[in-house]
């Protein structure tokens, strides 16, 4: 679109505000809206005639593409964890017992796990009886009568 004046340069400051925000916030997504940046621009150099719709075509059409490839990369290389409960601490308490420190009443007591109460929901149980964690919701156990 010639009454826009867009030139080449334009989609490379372009594709280095999309590097200095990747730089800011990581996370390997803006790069790709560079390199997508930087191509288009590119090849307005060598074909200025092309059109401003074609090129946010031709922008929008390789920055998905690009990412969709790298995403797909990345899930193919991703690696199972030696440790899949580390940040997910409830669940390490799934099955194990605990004595309560507040009654169950209405549903809701709380018991001491090491150093830290947790809320749980469950059975009506009196002050000190021994329930067992059978699920974690968010921050809260669902806990069962141990017999």
């Amino acid at each position: 679109m010639a009454e826009w004046g867009i030139e080449f340069w334009y989609w490379w400051v372009a594709a280095a505000g999309f590097l200095v925000i990747e730089l800011l916030v990581s996370g390997f997504f803006f790069i790709w809206l560079a390199v997508s940046a930087f191509v288009v621009g590119s090849l307005l150099l060598v074909m200025p005639g092309l059109s401003f719709e074609g090129q946010l075509l031709l922008f929008s059409v390789l920055a998905v593409a690009s990412i969709l490839v790298w995403r797909r990369f990345m899930s193919a290389k991703a690696q199972g964890s030696d440790q899949p409960l580390l940040n997910r601490r409830g669940q390490h308490y799934i099955g194990r017992s605990f004595t309560l420190v507040e009654a169950i009443d209405n549903g809701r007591g709380k018991i001491k796990v090491d150093d830290t109460f947790w809320r749980v929901e469950g059975q009506d149980c009196k002050k000190g009886s021994k329930v067992r964690v059978i699920a974690v919701r968010g921050m809260v156990l669902d806990v069962e009568p141990c017999d």
